[in-house]
């Protein structure tokens, strides 16, 4: 079975058709679609369903598109949706980190708790739609760890690994992370489609 993924991030697309095997996985440059879909809803699944509506343009193939933000308890789920510019547009990861630090610096580790979520939104050709959600608990730590990830990897603590994302091998990450946690339950309802 094809799936394009609303992605052209190469490492992502390998970790999805690792996940998805043995269903055929394309990336949406291999449908035409050479676009980038401003993200303006106001979740996660909203923004996850912009991505994939705007590839079925281009294709009627089962579509997939995530959205994923880190949420901090203390700062009532900041960054959320908008981590990836949370220190302003145009801005770099290692300043969205170092804001989340600054916003943090008042708080003791056991405060500083926060989840990586992963929103997957499936398109069907029919124009049905589903949703698959992952999460992956942790703390924040008050310095980088770590010089794998990206984001906010290096100062996410993850308690069973006494380790950042940053810190821990691809595999380890990859069976604990967010994202393979909402893989596994698109997968399962793809494998009984």
């Amino acid at each position: 079975m094809d799936v394009v993924v609303a992605t052209n991030n190469k490492g992502k697309l390998a970790e999805i058709k690792k996940i998805l095997y043995p269903h055929n996985v394309l990336s949406q440059n291999e449908v035409g679609a050479d676009i980038d879909v401003e993200e303006t809803g106001v979740t996660y699944e909203e923004n996850a369903f912009l991505k994939a509506e705007a590839i079925r343009a281009f294709t009627d193939k089962i579509i997939i598109a995530d959205d994923s933000g880190l949420e901090v308890d203390v700062l009532g789920g900041e960054p959320g949706l908008y981590s990836a510019r949370y220190a302003g547009d145009g801005t770099t990861p290692n300043q969205g980190m170092a804001k989340l630090l600054e916003n943090l610096k008042d708080y003791s580790f056991d405060e500083k708790t926060a989840r990586f979520i992963c929103c997957i939104a499936l398109l069907m050709p029919n124009g049905e739609k589903h949703t698959f959600r992952g999460e992956c608990e942790g703390f924040i730590i008050d310095e980088k760890r770590g010089d794998s990830g990206f984001g906010f990897d290096p100062v996410f603590w993850v308690e069973d690994y006494k380790k950042t994302f940053a810190e821990i091998s691809d595999e380890e990450k990859n069976k604990i992370s967010h994202r393979f946690r909402a893989l596994c339950k698109l997968k399962e309802f793809l494998d009984n489609i």
